[in-house]
């Protein structure tokens, strides 16, 4: 998903849409529902306004599709939390990378099948891939949470 999408999404995927969330951003609706209108040329969502928002409805796509653009991840900020993380939790950590790599190595063969490789089957390829990275980093970031000092 890029950036304008992300933005559109977040904004209209918010309980009560623009009507709710530009009062709450120092917007007004209609201004931040053509902010965020991808085919609108007139408004742009600012840095400024685009994290007031992210902070306001804790949905961070429009930071993922930033970092994704920029060939980057995204990771939570460990939590205190991190250091008395459950077995299960650690567990269910190395469940998911385990099936977030199958995810992305299934792509592949399935993209690579029949010897071609479009830029759909790249574009699903490179999602698993961020995925797999995301879920990676964060087990390492788990558990250097677990990590007594």
């Amino acid at each position: 998903m890029n950036v304008d999408d992300a933005a559109h999404a977040v904004v209209h995927d918010y309980p009560g849409g623009s009507e709710s969330l530009g009062p709450r951003a120092g917007i007004g609706a209609a201004v931040l529902r053509s902010k965020v209108n991808p085919n609108a040329g007139t408004h742009h969502l600012t840095l400024k306004e685009a994290v007031r928002i992210t902070g306001l409805t804790g949905d961070v796509r429009i930071l993922q599709a930033f970092a994704q653009e920029c060939g980057h991840i995204v990771l939570a900020a460990p939590g205190d939390d991190d250091r008395h993380a459950s077995d299960m939790a650690v567990l269910e950590l190395v469940a998911a990378v385990g099936g977030s790599q199958g995810d992305l190595f299934g792509s592949i063969h399935r993209a690579l099948a029949d010897g071609e490789l479009t830029p759909a089957e790249l574009a699903t390829i490179h999602d698993c891939g961020q995925a797999a990275m995301a879920r990676i980093a964060a087990l390492l970031q788990r558990l250097g949470g677990m990590v007594e000092r």
